[in-house]
């Protein structure tokens, strides 16, 4: 299996090479030659597979054994998921007769990301070190600097895939003072001598700018090689594909004959759901996802009148009709709503979704490579009129493929806080994170259009303690709701008074960033402690 970019189809990678260089030169994302069929009698071989074993599976359809050998592979994600609180690592759990939630949280930082991020840390790991265990005696080695942006979930999730791992460096820029008090103990208490966090006087997007900026510096790159672990990595859409075909063999056992499985994905950057198309492209059944967006709603907007656009235009009856925000509107048209995690302004992975409409939507009777060329030439005229105009504008007949595979509808804050209290007070009770919140109640919204035989497992992504106000502001007119009792895990009692290690970054300047790197880069290779608290 090789790896092409969505945007130009001349070259062509390995997995190895796909995984290390994460972003393609001019912009793309990376997708695979083609997207491989499930082997005949899957169903049952498949039924009584653990999550690793169900990983071992799928992973290796996509990685060729002269890559990562099978017993390789095994040991890979056995390391990835043994920190995982939960046996099934992500379980399946039954809210009423219709409706489960899969639970992506049980990971070591308590967010869906860790599912991704554990493999694509130890990914990172065995490609390096196989790398250099092949140079001779004296040969310069080779060592990847990692360098993120994030405002909370993200730069946790990353550091602690990464932390401890041979010839692997991270920095992760945060605004000071703008994450939550649980999220920034939960980056800067890990003092693992390649972890560095920077404390930025700024804005996310001031981080985000800084990253993108230190990615775009040839010199800079070359000098340190830059990798990236956001959710533009295939590795990060690949593991997550395995969690579907573990709901399936888990819910299915309790369905009658004749159901339907209807994955319902809170979602901003596109990228865990496209997981699940990808599964159903291979063949796992499933009836069509539903995209459950917040008020940041491009995808729903897309879904809607067929205009992928940063800001509502109003393109479209009903574009801009349901429901008013109640949260305040940011620089750039970004909404700050309870489910900060989806609050974006362009999605990130939809552009692997727009090279596969593509290509079907291309001339049938061509030959697959043309096909494929011209998509990624289709491809790359949308995205530089979404970057030149902010939006673009599909074909109906684009968009009518894509609504063969899914729906998509938002929420609001005011109806992901009456959707927390609902279910906790429902029997069984149950206390929703904010995200996972958006995506029952889109689940709600959908329900009674589905076809009686359709069945439904929402995606929770994250634990209700990461998102303490929300949950407490949602349920604290419950008298017997207690957060530390209901919701605060033991691994987050004592976390604030932890050792923390943080480097604080007086401006938003990239030069200062520069220097942090370099100056660090080198402290882990003279072996010098790194101090507790530093400022540049």
């Amino acid at each position: 299996m090789r790896y092409f970019s969505t945007r130009g189809k001349d070259q062509l990678l390995s997995f190895e090479e796909t995984v290390l260089t994460g972003l393609a030169p001019n912009g793309g994302l990376y997708i695979p030659e083609n997207i491989p069929s499930l082997p005949h009698g899957w169903q049952i071989a498949w039924r009584n597979h653990s999550f690793v074993d169900l990983s071992v599976e799928v992973l290796s359809l996509y990685i060729s054994p002269d890559e990562i050998s099978r017993a390789e592979l095994r040991a890979l994600v056995e390391k990835s998921y043994c920190t995982f609180r939960h046996p099934d690592v992500t379980p399946v759990k039954k809210l009423d007769d219709k409706t489960y939630v899969l639970e992506l949280f049980h990971g070591p930082t308590f967010a869906f990301k860790d599912v991704a991020l554990q493999l694509l840390g130890n990914l990172f790991e065995f490609f390096l070190v196989r790398r250099n265990a092949r140079k001779a005696a004296g040969e310069k080695q080779e060592k990847l600097t990692v360098i993120g942006a994030t405002s909370g979930d993200t730069g946790s999730a990353a550091i602690y895939g990464l932390r401890n791992k041979a010839n692997v460096s991270i920095f992760i820029l945060h605004p000071k003072g703008r994450v939550s008090p649980i999220q920034e103990a939960q980056m800067t208490t890990v003092t693992d001598v390649n972890v560095h966090n920077l404390a930025v006087d700024g804005t996310f997007d001031d981080c985000q700018d800084m990253v993108k900026a230190l990615f775009a510096d040839k010199e800079f790159n070359a000098t340190h090689r830059l990798g990236a672990v956001n959710s533009i990595n295939w590795a990060r859409i690949l593991a997550q594909t395995v969690y579907y075909f573990l709901a399936y063999f888990h819910v299915t056992p309790q369905l009658p004959a004749g159901a339907a499985l209807q994955f319902v994905v809170p979602t901003g950057n596109f990228g865990d759901i496209l997981a699940g198309y990808y599964a159903k492209r291979m063949g796992l059944p499933m009836a069509q996802l539903v995209v459950a967006t917040n008020e940041n709603d491009i995808l729903a907007r897309f879904w809607r009148h067929g205009a992928y656009e940063k800001v509502d235009s109003g393109v479209g009856a009903g574009a801009a009709a349901d429901g008013a925000s109640d949260g305040k509107q940011a620089a750039g048209g970004v909404k700050e709503t309870l489910s900060p995690a989806m609050d974006i302004l362009v999605s990130s992975n939809f552009e692997r979704l727009l090279w596969y409409l593509a290509y079907e939507g291309a001339a049938q009777d061509a030959a697959s490579a043309d096909r494929a060329r011209t998509a990624c030439t289709t491809l790359d005229g949308w995205m530089s009129e979404m970057k030149s105009d902010g939006r673009v504008q599909v074909p109906t007949a684009v968009l009518e493929l894509a609504r063969r595979d899914f729906l998509a509808d938002k929420v609001s804050d005011e109806q992901t806080l009456e959707t927390i209290r609902a279910y906790y007070s429902s029997q069984p009770s149950y206390v929703a994170d904010p995200h996972t919140a958006v995506g029952l109640t889109a689940a709600g919204i959908v329900a009674p259009h589905n076809p009686l035989n359709v069945f439904q497992v929402v995606l929770s992504t994250a634990h209700p303690a990461k998102f303490s106000e929300a949950v407490t502001r949602a349920l604290s007119s419950s008298t017997s709701f207690q957060f530390e009792r209901d919701v605060l895990p033991e691994e987050f009692k004592g976390l604030l008074e932890k050792q923390r290690r943080v480097i604080e970054v007086e401006a938003p300047d990239i030069e200062l960033v520069k220097k942090v790197i370099e100056q660090f880069v080198e402290t882990e290779t003279t072996g010098e402690a790194a101090p507790a608290r530093a400022s540049v």
